[in-house]
């Protein structure tokens, strides 16, 4: 009698296509991880070094009084006060986290979930309409990177940025981050522009004011209420919208805020205050301090603050 016999090649094949698979699958992965891993030692070698955020001190403005302390004139680079993050409103906090980065607290320098969010947006509408920058990631472009849209830029301000991140708490990046950003009209933090649009200090500010300034970072020249107030005035309203949205302020904070008139500064260059005093005094600075400390600011204090001085004598 004959027995069928097994064929041992047939019954073998599909372990052998699945032993291929796995393996092609395993190569694929070791491949990704070793280019992913090349491009970021690539781009590390000469990223700039975040000492300096250990004793973070910005560029500010030196104020000069008259004798009756009245602010006569300023001398700076970057017209900027710094302010502790403790003395800054809870809404301009929400505000600005609201309308620029959501998800702060919860990421490690960039935002996954965003930059999906971002792609799908852009590529619905077939164009560039919204970003996945995190706040981490906008001040390490403001620090040490220059502005310019490329893949090389991009990389390494993620790097950076989850460098930072394992540097300094969250709410050390949030503070020098509401101090370093730039408002429009030379104004740069969250004082100097409070200064600038409302004549009030940042601790004043209220809703409806918050929700303004915390606007203006996306697009400072788009935004100013001086050339483009019904686009500001839209913008204040897609803040408190966000704040809503992420429950930081209720429906009828929102209507009462977005309803309440805002009162804004005229401007007045320091350039029409007392000209003849303000040149005497700069040279005098200038000559006993140094021009770092005359037009940064944070030199002449042990403490980022803004530093004043009395007046010299005009004349010998």
């Amino acid at each position: 009698m004959d027995f069928p016999v097994e064929n041992d090649q047939e019954g073998k094949r599909p372990f052998r296509w699945l032993k291929w698979l796995l393996l092609s699958l395993l190569s694929l992965v070791l491949i990704a991880a070793f280019s992913v891993g090349g491009i970021i030692w690539y781009f590390s070698r000469d990223l700039p070094s975040l000492e300096m955020l250990g004793s973070y001190e910005p560029s500010q403005a030196t104020r000069i009084y008259s004798d009756d302390n009245r602010l006569v004139g300023q001398f700076y680079i970057e017209k900027r006060v710094f302010v502790p993050l403790t003395r800054m409103p809870k809404e301009l906090i929400q505000a600005i986290l609201a309308v620029e980065d959501s998800r702060f607290y919860e990421h490690g320098g960039f935002d996954y979930i965003r930059i999906i969010k971002a792609f799908l947006t852009n590529l619905e509408n077939m164009r560039i309409r919204q970003g996945a920058s995190t706040i981490t990631q906008q001040l390490t472009r403001s620090l040490f990177l220059t502005p310019e849209r490329t893949m090389e830029r991009k990389l390494k301000e993620i790097l950076l940025a989850r460098k930072m991140e394992m540097m300094l708490t969250k709410d050390e990046i949030l503070e020098i981050y509401l101090n370093q950003i730039y408002f429009g009209h030379g104004a740069y933090g969250v004082q100097v522009a409070a200064r600038t649009y409302f004549g009030k200090d940042v601790g004043e500010l209220q809703l409806a004011e918050v929700a303004f300034l915390s606007g203006l970072p996306k697009a400072p020249n788009d935004y100013s209420p001086y050339r483009h107030p019904q686009k500001a005035k839209q913008r204040q309203g897609v803040v408190l919208r966000r704040m809503v949205d992420e429950k930081f302020i209720t429906e009828e904070q929102y209507r009462k805020a977005y309803e309440q008139d805002l009162f804004f500064q005229k401007m007045v260059p320091d350039e029409e205050l007392a000209l003849h005093f303000l040149e005497h005094i700069r040279l005098y600075l200038i000559a006993k301090y140094g021009d770092d400390a005359v037009y940064k600011g944070g030199s002449m204090s042990t403490r980022p603050s803004t530093s004043t001085c009395s007046a010299p004598p005009i004349g010998p």
